[in-house]
């Protein structure tokens, strides 16, 4: 039997207030989602001045790195490199930068998924909170 670990609450709670300063830090207007790895919504936050949509697009963020075992940007790389047809893949509907695994021990055990800056500074926000594990 495989044993690996998972996200407590307190783990949840941690990285979504770590992500969450990050973003303030820098006036970032974001939502932030963290899922676990099935890609099931366990945090969620809009922060003041984030659009609606961000609400949308943050927990499939999250979701599609949960989902994939990695960052949502390599399917957005894919996608620009011309291989439009995976577009079709089901499960996944934000392949775009900003949704990054929460890997520990070598094991895939949730993701973060943040939206409305750059991508690279949504991945930013998303690094940050999963740092806050120290994993």
């Amino acid at each position: 039997m495989i044993q690996k670990p998972a996200l407590t609450q307190e783990d949840v709670e941690k990285m979504g207030a770590a992500a969450e300063a990050e973003a303030g830090k820098h006036g970032f207007k974001v939502s932030i989602a963290i899922c676990d790895e099935g890609g099931h919504l366990l945090w969620f936050k809009r922060l003041d001045g984030a659009p609606p949509i961000s609400a949308y697009i943050a927990p499939q963020k999250a979701r599609t790195a949960a989902l994939g075992r990695r960052e949502s940007k390599a399917y957005e790389d894919v996608i620009n490199g011309g291989r439009t047809s995976f577009l079709s893949a089901p499960e996944l509907q934000a392949m775009l930068e900003g949704g990054v695994p929460v890997v520990v021990e070598g094991h895939v055990i949730g993701a973060v998924g943040v939206s409305n800056v750059k991508s690279h500074e949504d991945a930013q926000v998303a690094k940050a909170g999963i740092a806050a594990l120290g994993a």
